[in-house]
């Protein structure tokens, strides 16, 4: 599958989208901010510059400074696809990131949701 389109999207275009499926089911922008900084490392004035320079999702994860360790605690289906199983490791940290979003609209706690 040729994944360069998704690779070159902007995360700035599709953050909004996170924090409105969040916001539609009573969460808020604080907690899928909160959710981004732990996959990536990011603090929240770096995270904000990636979306001011509206970065794609390759420079957004190549720039990281630390995945967290616990991702290999992500399963679940997400679609269509295994996030443990997706073998080209960038759409997996996509697809991770698109998980914990869909389990922060889905009600669970931030506690679960960050592997605590």
């Amino acid at each position: 599958m040729d994944n360069t389109r998704v690779f070159k999207m902007s995360f700035a275009g599709v953050y909004p989208h996170y924090i409105q499926k969040a916001e539609k089911k009573g969460r808020t922008k604080e907690e899928v901010d909160a959710i981004i900084c732990w996959l990536t490392g990011y603090d929240q004035q770096a995270l904000q510059q990636h979306i001011d320079k509206k970065s794609d999702f390759e420079t957004f994860f190549a720039q990281a400074p630390q995945i967290n360790p616990k991702v290999s605690q992500i399963t679940g289906v997400i679609c269509g696809y295994r996030v443990e199983e997706i073998e080209d490791k960038l759409m997996q940290k996509i697809r991770y990131l698109d998980k914990l979003v869909d389990e922060l609209a889905k009600g669970k706690t931030m506690e679960k949701i960050l592997r605590n």
